[in-house]
C-alpha cells in the first residue's frame, strides 16, 4: 500500500490533492486544524476519500506543534509498514499578514510563528518520517509556495519571508535526501481562489491581474495542481528534483 501524508488536509490545494491521490489509489493522511464550524469541510474530504476506496487518517492538530507532530509519527507507526509513506504534501497557510513597519506592524512572536508554522516546519516533519522509516527510499516530498517569495505584495512580508524559507528547505533536503532517491521540490501556484487567497489584503486586485494576464483566461486551480502532484508522484517523474515548479497556466511568464 502507498500513502500521501498531506499537511493542511482540510482545503484549498491540501483538500484537493488529498481527493486526486485517493482517486489514484493512494491512501491519505491527512493533518488539519479545524474547529467545528470547519468540521463538516473535514467530513467531506474524508467522504471523498473512502468513497474512492482508499483508508483515511486524519489527526486535527496543530501541525507546526512538536509534541502533535511526534504523535502523529508514532501513530502512523504503529498503522503502516516501514516505507508505506510515498509522498509528504506542505500545504500549511496558516500565518500573520502585516507590515513590517508602522503602527501595525508584526510583532516578533507572530514572525517567528508564521516562519515555523509556513517554512521550517516542513524540516521536521521531513526529518521525523525519513528518522521513523516510513517516508523511505524513493518517496517525494513537495511544498506549496508562492510568487511572494520572491515578489512584495503590500502586508504580505511575514508570508513572504515564510515561502522563501520553504524554498530554501526545499533545495536543502533536495541534496541530502536525493542520494536516497527522495526528490523534493517547490510548487508553485498560479493565483488560486482559495480560503488563504481571501486573507490577503488587496486579494481582488491579485485576481483580477491575474485573470488579465494569464493566457488560458482564467485563475489556477486547486485541482489543476492536485493532478500535477499525482504526475510528480509517478515513477517517470524520479529525476525531478530541487526545483519551483510553476504550475500557472503561464501567469508568471505573461506579467
Amino acid at each position: 500500500m502507498a500513502s500521501i501524508v498531506v499537511l493542511g488536509a482540510s482545503s484549498g490545494f491540501g483538500a484537493a490533492a488529498a481527493r486526486a491521490f485517493a482517486r489514484h489509489g493512494y491512501d491519505i493522511v491527512g493533518v488539519h486544524l479545524d474547529r467545528r464550524g470547519t468540521q463538516p469541510q473535514v467530513d467531506a474530504v474524508v467522504a471523498d476519500i473512502e468513497a474512492a476506496g482508499r483508508r483515511a487518517w486524519f489527526f486535527n492538530v496543530n501541525a507546526a506543534d512538536e509534541e502533535a507532530r511526534v504523535g502523529v509519527i508514532a501513530s502512523l507507526s504503529t498503522q503502516l509498514a516501514a516505507g508505506e509513506v510515498t509522498g509528504l504534501l506542505h500545504s500549511l497557510a496558516f500565518g500573520t499578514l502585516a507590515p513590517f513597519v508602522g503602527p501595525r506592524a508584526v510583532s516578533r512572536k507572530q514572525m517567528e510563528m508564521t516562519l515555523d508554522v509556513m517554512g521550517s516546519s516542513l524540516v521536521y516533519w521531513a526529518q521525523g518520517l525519513v528518522g521513523a522509516g516510513l517516508l523511505g527510499d524513493g518517496g517525494r516530498i513537495w511544498a506549496m509556495t508562492s510568487s511572494g517569495s520572491h515578489m512584495v505584495w503590500p502586508g504580505y512580508g511575514p508570508v513572504s519571508a515564510a515561502k522563501a524559507v520553504l524554498e530554501a528547505a526545499c533545495r536543502q533536503l533536495a541534496v541530502e535526501l536525493g542520494p536516497r532517491g527522495i526528490t523534493t521540490n517547490a510548487i508553485l501556484a498560479g493565483v488560486t481562489d482559495t480560503p488563504a487567497l481571501r486573507k490577503i489584503p488587496g486579494n481582488e486586485v491579485l485576481v483580477q491581474k491575474a485573470l488579465a494576464r494569464n493566457p488560458g483566461g482564467r485563475l489556477t486551480t486547486p485541482c489543476d495542481v492536485a493532478n500535477f502532484l499525482v504526475l510528480l508522484a509517478q515513477p517517470g517523474a524520479a529525476w525531478v528534483n530541487g526545483n519551483v515548479i510553476r504550475v500557472d497556466g503561464g501567469e508568471d511568464i505573461s506579467g
